[in-house]
């Protein structure tokens, strides 16, 4: 039982809280808040659980993982059609609104729904569908590092959020130059061993949102015109991977565009549909960017040397690591990037381990949405960073950078242990 459970079932929290989200748009009314009430009790959960750390994922007696791959990899793939059936209840919701659809109980097979929407119930369901839909990218992002069919799922995963360019981006540019910020206080560019999606001291999360975001799609622009010019092709050719990525997402914007156009019959219901559409976008394309953000803001690698424990966060909460499917073990999964999250573990403190966030991926986030009290927190971490894990020519560069964006702290006023844990 303890192997079904900490080995698998653990796991399925956030596809169940998927599932949730949809079942409450489908019921209506009240429901369509279900997505937003999960969203807020996860942030609590994980709040009231940060002082728990996990070393890894569930095992045996012998050290090897409990969980059955393919269970657990079939759990990922069918995660493709959980965000599909969220899109589809989104947009039944869409047409209901735009066509003015009374709002009544209806029965179906027995079961009560309400019938109809009004604009704040839909602005509230289509935020927590955001919300849910931006959970996906977890799923995405492990398939990411997958081959075959497997990538393509990631592909189709994170076109439904309109960032398909995710994948390549991750995996052949933040996975090997990571630390080394793009456009950050070194103001470092693109073409110079840079990583878009390694956020610099003293950036705020919506700055990077839009950093980030913007320098990975040009990282598919720029490595994808070298490759088609090696091949003798044009940039503008189906060969273009970039372009393919895009295009993939053209069934979600047919799906809101019709559901508006089936309601009205005009061009009205259709900015109704893909304004709702965008909305879902920008919600979950900002909370894949919120991780990037905090899985390695304000470290800092010297171009060429290789890439070690210390540059990244690592976040092994209890809840974070189920919900999150072990993502917060960022030291390890970048050290052995092919290896599945239920394999990932805990690398150790310093002087050659990773630096710990200590707190959950939920609450971090909070935080991270109030600039003037991230940047509070990340002062002091960051300090005990430069004495405990940077390389001296790291320690050279904070130095400077620290400086340029008021993060000048003597390390020695801060808690020496800041970046530490004690499993349970």
């Amino acid at each position: 039982m303890r192997k079904l459970i900490f080995g698998h079932l653990v796991y399925l929290y956030t596809p169940i809280g998927v599932l949730a989200c949809t079942i409450g748009l489908l019921l209506g009314g009240y429901w369509a808040w279900l997505g937003l009430a999960i969203f807020g009790m996860n942030i609590l959960l994980d709040t009231l659980t940060s002082g728990l750390h996990l070393r890894g994922a569930a095992a045996n007696d012998d050290g090897s993982p409990s969980g059955v791959p393919a269970v657990l990899n079939s759990m990922m793939y069918l995660q493709l059609l959980n965000f599909i059936g969220l899109q589809l209840a989104l947009a039944w919701r869409v047409y209901q609104y735009a066509a003015g659809v009374p709002i009544e109980m209806m029965t179906w097979n027995g079961i009560e729904y309400t019938n109809g929407i009004d604009g704040l119930t839909l602005i509230a369901a289509t935020i927590g569908a955001g919300m849910h839909q931006g959970l996906g990218i977890i799923f995405g992002h492990e398939l990411a590092h997958t081959k075959g069919f497997g990538f393509l799922v990631s592909r189709w995963m994170m076109a439904l959020s309109g960032t398909a360019h995710f994948c390549f981006a991750h995996v052949y540019n933040h996975h090997l130059e990571l630390g080394r910020a793009w456009l950050g206080p070194e103001n470092n560019k693109m073409g110079d061993d840079t990583d878009p999606a390694t956020a610099p001291r003293g950036r705020s999360i919506y700055t990077h949102f839009l950093v980030s975001h913007v320098g990975q799609s040009y990282f598919g622009i720029m490595t994808e015109g070298k490759r088609l010019k090696r091949m003798g092709k044009s940039f503008l050719s189906f060969s273009n991977r970039w372009i393919r990525g895009y295009l993939m997402s053209l069934p979600t914007v047919a799906l809101f565009s019709y559901a508006g156009y089936a309601a009205t019959g005009d061009l009205h219901g259709v900015m109704i549909g893909l304004g709702i559409m965008l909305i879902v976008w920008i919600i979950s394309n900002f909370e894949l960017e919120a991780l990037n953000y905090m899985e390695h803001y304000g470290l800092i690698r010297v171009k060429g040397e290789p890439i070690e424990y210390r540059h990244s966060w690592d976040n092994d909460t209890l809840f974070t690591g189920w919900a999150f499917i072990e993502i917060g073990r960022q030291a390890d999964h970048h050290d052995r990037g092919e290896t599945h999250f239920w394999e990932l573990t805990g690398v150790g403190g310093p002087p050659t381990g990773a630096p710990n966030a200590r707190i959950g991926y939920y609450t971090e986030f909070m935080i991270a949405l109030i600039p003037p009290l991230w940047h509070y927190i990340m002062r002091r971490k960051l300090a005990i960073w430069d004495r405990d894990f940077a390389s001296p020519e790291e320690r050279k560069i904070a130095a400077k950078i620290n400086k340029a964006v008021g993060y000048d702290l003597d390390p020695n006023k801060v808690d020496g242990k800041y970046l530490e844990v004690t499993y349970a």
